[in-house]
């Protein structure tokens, strides 16, 4: 039955990849219209969600939570030096790197995840307070932390209570909405920002983790390693066919 349908991790990832690329296929001059273009960016807000969701899974489930941090940020250093580079050579703007977000959202985890050894007060005000730095440090600088950072947060203080986190998903959400909407002159244009002010429906994410089974699928270095490979590349070679589309 349709309903029993279930997916691994990896499967999932690969659907979302694709998904990305629809994205962000507007970086294209003219390939699609700028109407079509929000609706895919409306339908794809899912996406980060599911990958932040999944370094959470990620950070649960790895035998060295230190290692995986530090992973992360080196691939968030490691697309600043691609992001740079094609900027510099091609006259394209490359800003995305999610890399960064999951980096910081992990460290953040790593932070709550320090046991207490005196179960003193003091030590979980420090951790909040460091915690709240983290995603304000995000805020600032990092793709995508406003829903991003508190959704991992979430996700993982919520691991065992699925209720909570769907709850807490929700009220961040209608947050992020409330935060969001500028009403205009006509539904058309207020729909229209919308659509590109969407960072709220990251709760699309939610039928997501109904499909997903709880298995990380195959270990072997490419599914370890797709999405690092595969996130940046396909942004660099869209800014590579742009920039070849505008001299012509």
């Amino acid at each position: 039955m349709i309903k029993n349908l279930k997916f691994n991790a990896f499967q999932i990832k690969l659907a979302m990849a694709l998904l990305m690329v629809v994205d962000h296929i507007n970086h294209v001059p003219n390939l699609i219209s700028p109407e079509m273009a929000g609706i895919f960016h409306v339908i794809t807000r899912v996406v980060a969600a599911w990958f932040a969701y999944s370094a959470v899974e990620g950070f649960n489930y790895t035998h060295n939570r230190i290692k995986y941090n530090i992973r992360l940020f080196i691939w968030a250093a490691i697309m600043w030096i691609g992001n740079t580079f094609i900027n510099i050579s091609t006259g394209e703007y490359i800003s995305n790197n999610i890399f960064l977000t999951f980096a910081l959202g992990v460290l953040m985890l790593n932070i709550l995840a320090i046991k207490n050894p005196c179960n003193k007060i003091i030590f979980k005000v420090i951790k909040s307070f460091v915690v709240l730095g983290l995603i304000v440090i995000g805020v600032i600088c990092a793709e995508g932390s406003i829903p991003l950072l508190p959704f991992m947060l979430l996700t993982y203080i919520f691991k065992d209570n699925i209720k909570m986190r769907n709850c807490g998903y929700l009220v961040l959400s209608l947050i992020i909405f409330g935060m969001s909407i500028v009403v205009y002159d006509n539904i058309n244009e207020t729909i229209r920002m919308l659509c590109y002010n969407s960072e709220f429906l990251f709760i699309l994410v939610l039928p997501i983790t109904k499909i997903y089974n709880g298995e990380r699928g195959p270990k072997n270095k490419f599914s370890k390693y797709f999405f690092y490979i595969f996130y940046p590349m396909h942004l660099w070679i869209l800014a590579i066919i742009s920039y070849f589309v505008k001299l012509n």
